[in-house]
């Protein structure tokens, strides 16, 4: 009964939601698409003629926004386990970014040239299980900033979801190794009771290369 009851206070909530009523009413595939909306209009990250990658893609918000904003000048690469619908001036990859054979698909596509901007709102499946999703939350997070940092041109952007808790302050400290500036963002679309906020890294920190 009690999940029965969670379950229906949700859909109360999502039905109600401002922000899901304004995604069906202007044509977004999901109410995160006001957060990099509005992330986007304080930043600048998305402009014309840009390479973009979105890691965890589906069902597409993300990437509309940032077709809009890039206006068909630039690139646009999704990449999701699951599958998306088609975008136009998207190009989608379905697959596990952290496997070998999709990490290869990518850099087919990317032919070898670095990207101006990754973006990531990905998160685990849930199991209910707080401390296991934390966890799982950050390893994603943790690949994903492997992953920019070594396709991101050196004046680049990594924009990434991340949950305060448990290996927080962990990670933040990664990204700051990894970039010259780092800041928290909390877009007005990200609801008061989650604790979601965006990790936003520009400016590449070239790793240490070994002494011969």
């Amino acid at each position: 009964m009690k999940q029965k009851a969670k379950t229906h206070a949700w859909h109360h909530r999502h039905v109600h939601d401002h922000y899901v009523r304004e995604a069906q009413a202007q044509g977004y595939r999901s109410r995160a698409a006001f957060k990099l909306l509005e992330i986007d209009d304080r930043d600048r990250l998305l402009r014309p003629g840009m390479t973009v990658v979105d890691l965890g893609a589906a069902p597409g918000g993300w990437c509309q926004v940032a077709a809009e904003r890039l206006r068909g000048r630039g690139r646009i690469l999704g990449v999701d386990l699951l599958e998306m619908a088609p975008l136009p001036g998207v190009e989608f990859i379905q697959g596990d970014f952290t496997e070998a054979p999709v990490l290869a698909d990518i850099e087919a596509a990317l032919a070898g040239r670095p990207v101006d901007l990754v973006i990531c709102d990905m998160a685990p499946n849930i199991s209910g299980v707080s401390s296991a999703d934390q966890a799982r939350s950050y390893h994603l997070a943790e690949l994903a900033l492997d992953f920019a940092h070594h396709w991101l041109q050196p004046e680049g952007a990594f924009l990434v979801k991340v949950f305060q808790g448990e290996g927080f302050e962990a990670f933040v400290q990664a990204m700051r190794a990894a970039f010259e500036s780092v800041a928290v963002r909390k877009p007005k679309a990200s609801r008061e009771r989650s604790r979601e906020v965006y990790l936003l890294g520009r400016g590449v920190i070239e790793p240490m290369r070994e002494m011969d």
